[in-house]
């Protein structure tokens, strides 16, 4: 088997650092393919295994966003110094730093695919295509949805998980393991967790900043600064081939990604029945596969 070679660096961001990582060779005159992390406030642990496309021929750029995994990490900026668009104008500055500011391709995770639309509606020349992976154009009904499937959840969770609420008691264990309780549901069904999606979680766990500043305590009770955000307005601007990933399970539902598919020409849905919000780890090898489809038709 073919070892895929992969170098780290730092891009300098202003006075901040952030991490990346090159999984391929830049110079192979392929489409390099860019993937956003979720969260708001997550790491590229968690989606690592997208790093398989490079098998595909394509270059694999992961990186952590700032305040989150090796990049610069700031626990003392206040809330509002957390926002989209800092997050647009990091992404930029790593395109210019590698210089494929003029070919490229994205692969947006959940929150990581609201930024990428945000970023594909200014339509950058040299953005070539775009693959939007189990994420939300509207947090309002994300949350909406959210409480329909804990309203699935037993008696006992949802009533754990209200009673904490009510009183903002959200570090109590008993909150936390009727969080995951949904998250084993909705997030990720593999029993165990793979490492990957573990490490995610403890660093998020480790500095919470960026998490707790944008989201909130979990996936579901959205009391951040993000909890009022609607991209809809930006994903009717998109003009590049896009290829839309969910789960049957996904916390990210049907209803939640159906504006996607209303509001972009062309765009192609892969359903993954097996999965909840994270495919590239419940169906490896059938995601991974369905990307490099996706980008050999497309690049």
């Amino acid at each position: 088997m073919e070892i895929i070679k992969s170098i780290e660096g730092f891009a300098p961001f202003g006075s901040y650092q952030t991490w990346y990582r090159i999984t391929g060779d830049l110079e192979c005159g392929r489409t390099p393919l860019v993937v956003l992390h979720g969260g708001p406030g997550c790491t590229h642990d968690y989606v690592d295994s997208y790093k398989d496309v490079a098998a595909g021929g394509y270059p694999v750029i992961h990186y952590d966003q700032l305040g989150n995994g090796r990049s610069t990490h700031l626990p003392d900026k206040p809330e509002s110094f957390w926002n989209p668009q800092l997050f647009l104008d990091e992404l930029d500055n790593l395109l210019a730093h590698l210089g494929i500011q003029d070919r490229y391709a994205i692969l947006g995770q959940s929150w990581g695919g609201m930024l990428g639309t945000l970023h594909a509606a200014r339509r950058p020349a040299g953005l070539r295509c775009f693959v939007i992976a189990n994420s939300p154009v509207d947090m309002h009904f994300w949350v909406v949805e959210a409480n329909r499937l804990r309203s699935e959840l037993p008696p006992e969770v949802q009533e754990t998980l209200l009673r904490h609420e009510a009183t903002g008691d959200y570090s109590a264990p008993e909150y936390i393991a009727a969080s995951r309780v949904f998250y084993e549901r909705h997030v990720c069904r593999l029993d165990p967790w793979p490492d990957e999606v573990t490490r995610t979680f403890e660093q998020v766990d480790a500095d919470p900043t960026v998490y707790h500043a944008m989201v909130g305590p979990n996936e579901f009770h959205i009391i951040g600064n993000t909890k009022d955000l609607n991209i809809i307005d930006s994903v009717g601007k998109i003009n590049v081939p896009c290829l839309l990933i969910s789960g049957r399970y996904d916390e990210a539902t049907p209803a939640v990604v159906k504006p996607f598919l209303d509001l972009i020409p062309g765009i192609t849905w892969a359903l993954f029945e097996n999965s909840s919000h994270m495919p590239h780890v419940e169906e490896r090898v059938a995601c991974m596969g369905t990307v490099v489809t996706f980008l050999d038709e497309n690049l």
